[in-house]
C-alpha cells in the first residue's frame, strides 16, 4: 500500500513538471507593447527607456530624453566617478601622525594627530586596530593632547537639501568619522563635534592598548612637520559601494563626494565632489545635474537616457554591477520580485523621494541576453510605481530578440 502511494504521487509529480508550461518567450514587440502598457498608469512626468545591451537594440522609450530627479539613482553616478578615480581596489586611509619622533622608550613629547581621509566606515573596531598598530610601532606614552583632524572637508555638516543643516538622512558628515557620527546614546544621538568626538574614543582604546594619555582630546589641523606612525585602510572601493548601492546608503554617498571634491578637485565640499562627478560623467558623454551625490536634492535633474548610457559604459564592470542590488535577495529589492522570472536576474539602484520613485539597472534575460534599463517617475505615488517597475522588470527578464 504504502509502496503504491510513493509511486502514484512520484507519478503525479511527473506528469506536473512535464505538462507545466514553459517560460513564454517574449520578443521585442510584445515587450514594448508590455512596458507601454505599464508607464500608461505613471503620468507625463515619468520616462523610460530599455535597451538590448547585445544588439544596441531599443526595446522601449517614452520621454526619455526629459529629465527628472531620480532620487537614490543619482548614487549610480556617484558610484561611477568614485571607481573612475580611485579604482575598484582604492581606499580611503586615517592616518596617526606624531608632532615629534617617540624617544628610546616610546614617548611621544606632542601631540599625537588623527587625520581623517573620508572613510565613512571608520568604527569602534577600527579604531581598536588603528590604537594596536600605533602600540605596535613602538609608541609608549603620549604626553600631549590626541587631535582629531577632519580639515579633509569642509565644516558643513548637512547636504544641500537641509541647507546644509544636519539631518537625520545622513548623520553629521565629516573627513573624520566615526561609528557614522552616532554618539551611541539616545541623546543626544548625533556627535554635535564629529572630530573631537574621534579623537576622545581613539584616546581610550590607546589607552586600552598599553599607551598612556594623560591629556583631553580636542579638535584642529595636523602640522605638516607631523610624523607618520601608523594607518588603517577602509575597505576597497567595490565593497564601499556595495555598503553604499544595495540599502542606498545617503551618509556614505556623501561622504564619498565630499572626498572626490577633496582628492580630484577644489577641496572637500558637496560642490566640489559634483563637479569633479560632472567632469568624469562629461567623458562618457552624460551631462546631469548634480546638486549632491545621494540623490536627495530635488533639484538633481538626469534622464533615463543618461542613466542608460553610463549603465552601457559600466556593463561588465564587475565592481559597478556587483554593487547593486538584486530583486528578491537583498537590498532595497529584497522584497520585490520574489518569485519572478526577474529574481535574481535583475540588479538595479532604487530611488524614492515622497513623490519620485525610479529604478535602473541591469537585466539578465531568460534567453541568456542583458537588457539596461531606467524607470524615472516624478509626480508619482512611490508605492503604486514600483509596482509598475517590478511588472516592467520582470517583462525585461523575460524578454527573447
Amino acid at each position: 500500500m504504502a509502496r503504491r502511494l510513493v509511486r502514484t504521487l512520484a507519478l503525479a509529480v511527473l506528469v506536473l513538471v512535464l505538462g507545466a508550461p514553459a517560460v513564454r518567450a517574449v520578443g521585442p514587440a510584445a515587450t514594448a507593447k508590455a512596458l507601454a502598457a505599464q508607464m500608461r498608469y505613471a503620468g507625463a512626468g515619468s520616462g523610460a527607456l530599455a535597451v538590448d545591451l547585445d544588439s544596441g537594440r531599443k526595446l522601449y522609450s517614452l520621454r526619455a530624453d526629459v529629465p527628472r530627479m531620480p532620487a537614490s539613482v543619482q548614487k549610480l553616478y556617484t558610484s561611477a566617478t568614485t571607481l573612475r578615480t580611485l579604482g575598484a581596489a582604492g581606499r580611503l586611509t586615517t592616518t596617526v601622525l606624531a608632532g615629534a619622533a617617540p624617544n628610546a622608550k616610546g614617548v611621544v613629547r606632542a601631540d599625537l594627530y588623527l587625520r581623517g581621509g573620508g572613510d565613512p566606515t571608520f568604527d569602534a573596531d577600527d579604531a581598536d586596530g588603528l590604537a594596536r598598530a600605533v602600540a605596535n610601532a613602538g609608541v609608549t606614552a603620549v604626553r600631549g593632547r590626541v587631535v582629531g583632524d577632519e580639515s579633509l572637508f569642509d565644516g558643513l555638516r548637512g547636504v544641500p537639501s537641509s541647507g546644509f543643516r544636519l539631518t537625520s538622512e545622513t548623520g553629521p558628515l565629516s573627513a573624520l568619522t566615526f561609528n557614522r557620527g552616532r554618539t551611541g546614546l539616545s541623546s543626544p544621538y548625533w556627535q554635535a563635534r564629529p572630530a573631537t568626538f574621534a579623537a576622545t574614543a581613539f584616546a581610550k582604546r590607546l589607552r586600552r592598548s598599553g599607551v598612556a594619555v594623560a591629556r583631553r582630546a580636542v579638535a584642529g589641523v595636523t602640522p605638516s612637520s607631523a610624523l607618520p606612525v601608523a594607518a588603517w585602510r577602509s575597505p576597497p572601493v567595490n565593497e564601499l559601494l556595495r555598503l553604499m548601492n544595495q540599502p542606498s546608503d545617503n551618509f556614505i554617498a556623501e561622504t564619498l563626494v565630499k572626498g572626490l571634491g577633496a582628492r580630484f578637485g577644489g577641496g572637500g565640499s558637496t560642490a566640489a565632489g559634483t563637479a569633479v562627478m560632472a567632469s568624469e560623467l562629461a567623458e562618457l558623454g552624460i551631462a546631469p545635474r548634480l546638486a549632491d551625490g545621494s540623490g536627495l536634492s530635488r533639484e538633481d535633474r538626469t534622464s533615463p537616457r543618461d542613466v542608460v548610457t553610463l549603465l552601457t559604459a559600466l556593463d561588465g564592470d564587475a565592481a559597478f554591477t556587483g554593487s547593486l542590488a538584486v530583486a528578491g535577495r537583498n537590498g532595497t529589492l529584497s522584497d520585490r520580485m520574489r518569485g519572478t522570472a526577474a529574481q535574481d536576474r535583475c540588479r538595479a539602484k532604487t530611488g524614492t523621494l515622497r513623490d519620485v520613485s525610479a529604478l535602473a539597472g541591469y537585466c539578465t534575460t531568460t534567453g541568456g541576453g542583458t537588457v539596461a534599463f531606467a524607470f524615472l517617475m516624478n509626480r508619482v505615488s512611490p508605492w503604486s510605481a514600483r509596482t509598475l517597475q517590478d511588472r516592467m522588470a520582470i517583462e525585461l527578464a523575460r524578454y527573447r530578440p
